[in-house]
């Protein structure tokens, strides 16, 4: 499907102005918008998230949904619409922004699967449902959005669909059966101890220490206590401790992230991390730990039959050589909430955004990279497509 001027504007406009997750307000009204002048009814949800319907006689429903948070990343793609946006993160920091994971994709692949399905109201029959949702990047959103009622807005899907750009090559699509994105659990551990002068560590209980010993002990969580079958994660992403070099803290934080595919998997490494913190802390005699959720995000799985449906459908409109299966993501996402919660099956794909000559090299400009930069016309062109024929594998009245 061409991607014409005007939707390849409305991309650029979403990537020079991204948003932090749960503060999408500029871009939640851009959208609206754009919606209601396609004859969309439009809601409200979940803060800055919006649904927005579209009826067209009876029939099934189906959802699809774009993410729209951007991350405190300063833009480095030297793009001519690259982000200059700077925003206040919730600690009162000022923070760069960027669309540096392709929200502002997913965000204008729903926009134009809404144009097209608007335009071929003709060859479908039924309800389409398009969620925009905020907070994907902190694992809010999609829990926000069922809180605020969100399936008492929406009429309640057959299934839901979703995608993601990915590095891979433009124009490429790859499908995952079953298990498709991790769980993801991030954890803050603040380890306890004596605090005292630095030349007097025996009138002291050293957190420091005792906390670097659990950071060398975690690397073992995975390989002694997962079956090597078994896909986990677990990795300390912060250490903060102390003011001066001469003082022993009374504390010392460190934070966790654990990925994990299924949920005995999941179980374990829980498990694991909460013996190894409190078994080293015991060791050193020092108090209990307190371990405490940053967030957590569900299980993504795609559908089998779903998953099946769609990709013929794929294989037809790309060609075969185009599309493939591919393993499950140890990335996290919300979106596996969205039909969980109401017992819908769900789908998800990842859609190619490399532009030719990338692919090969080393140094591929990965999701969350400051120079993260899809190539916007093939990757929009095959994002819409899919999500389209996605969409019409259910609501298709020749089918």
């Amino acid at each position: 499907m061409a991607v014409d001027d005007e939707l390849l504007k409305i991309y650029k406009q979403l990537h020079a102005n991204p948003e932090l997750s749960m503060a999408e307000f500029q871009t939640s009204a851009f959208i609206r918008r754009e919606l209601e002048q396609l004859g969309f009814e439009v809601r409200s949800c979940g803060g800055t998230g919006l649904v927005g319907t579209l009826k067209n006689g009876a029939g099934p429903s189906v959802a699809f949904r774009a993410d729209m948070d951007g991350l405190p990343v300063r833009e480095e793609t030297g793009a001519s619409h690259a982000s200059a946006v700077k925003a206040r993160d919730r600690s009162g920091s000022e923070v760069p922004v960027m669309h540096a994971c392709g929200h502002d994709i997913h965000m204008t692949v729903a926009l134009g699967l809404a144009r097209q399905m608007k335009a071929d109201v003709g060859r479908w029959s039924g309800t389409l449902i398009l969620i925009f949702q905020p907070g994907e990047e902190t694992g809010e959103g999609a829990r926000a959005m069922l809180d605020d009622g969100l399936w008492d807005i929406a009429q309640l899907p057959d299934c839901v669909f979703g995608l993601h750009v990915w590095p891979l090559a433009a124009g490429s699509v790859e499908l995952v059966v079953g298990d498709t994105m991790a769980m993801g659990d991030s954890l803050r551990v603040t380890v306890k101890g004596i605090g005292g002068h630095g030349s007097q560590p025996q009138d002291s209980v050293d957190p420091v220490v005792i906390a670097a010993n659990m950071v060398v002990a975690l690397q073992s969580a995975v390989s002694r206590n997962l079956d090597p079958l078994s896909a986990g994660v677990v990795t300390v992403g912060t250490f903060h401790a102390g003011t001066k070099e001469n003082i022993i803290p009374a504390e010392a934080e460190f934070t966790i992230n654990i990925r994990s595919i299924d949920l005995d998997a999941r179980k374990v490494l829980m498990g694991a991390v909460e013996r190894i913190i409190g078994g080293v802390a015991s060791a050193f005699a020092a108090p209990e730990p307190s371990i405490s959720v940053i967030n957590s995000f569900p299980h993504l799985y795609s559908d089998p039959v779903l998953i099946s449906d769609i990709k013929s459908r794929f294989d037809v409109a790309l060609g075969e050589t185009n599309v493939r299966y591919g393993k499950p993501r140890l990335a996290s996402e919300d979106f596996g909430l969205l039909g969980e919660a109401i017992g819908a099956p769900s789908a998800y794909w990842f859609i190619g955004g490399l532009p030719e000559g990338v692919m090969g090299n080393e140094q591929i400009p990965r999701n969350h990279s400051p120079f993260f930069y899809p190539d916007p016309v093939p990757t929009l062109e095959v994002g819409i497509r899919t999500a389209y024929e996605a969409c019409l594998s259910v609501l298709d009245t020749n089918a």
